[in-house]
């Protein structure tokens, strides 16, 4: 896993083998320590960024470069 530092100064870790397929590039998840014991988000593979947003039907999105990954959950009723 390597380190990455946040906008707020805290370091992550980015798991290099652990993440999903994005329109740009993977998203590699991002843990609170190096032990996996947390997980604190998602880092966009495309750009090297933590700035990524995921919404409630787990779409997410790269706030950086939009590097997207589709909904995991779809309702005909949320559109």
């Amino acid at each position: 896993m390597r380190a990455v530092v946040t906008d707020e100064g805290e370091e992550v870790y980015v798991a290099e083998t652990n993440g999903d397929t994005g329109s740009k590039g993977p998203f590699l998840v991002a843990y609170g320590s190096r032990d996996r014991d947390a997980r604190y988000g998602w880092f966009c593979a495309n750009c090297d960024t933590i700035d990524t947003a995921m919404d409630p039907m787990g779409r997410i999105q790269c706030n950086a470069c939009g590097n997207l990954r589709k909904a995991t959950e779809w309702d005909a009723a949320h559109e």
